[in-house]
């Protein structure tokens, strides 16, 4: 499995979450708004949920060993310092 394209929309206003992004695997299947967050720890991802009945958040997709959820989640994070790099420094103030 390859990523092939990783799409970075910033969220610009107060908060933890710090974008929404969209990754393409293989060219052929793509995975929408998996989360980049701002915990107690540093950024990390959040993969794509949805509220249950019983008001939990349960992922609606997700990788299923830790290996290829580091290796995805190295890859955004990285795309995401990268294009904070391409902002300019008043949309942060």
């Amino acid at each position: 499995m390859q990523i092939t394209d990783v799409r970075v929309r910033r969220i610009e206003k107060e908060g933890k979450m710090k974008a929404i992004v969209s990754i393409t695997l293989d060219n052929e299947f793509v995975i929408h708004d998996i989360k980049v967050i701002e915990g107690e720890k540093g950024l990390f991802i959040a993969m794509p949920s949805r509220k249950a009945a019983d008001g939990e958040y349960r992922d609606i997709a997700h990788p299923i060993n830790s290996g290829t959820r580091d290796t995805i989640q190295k890859v955004i994070l990285d795309k995401y310092e990268t294009t904070a790099m391409d902002v300019p420094e008043a949309v942060f103030a």
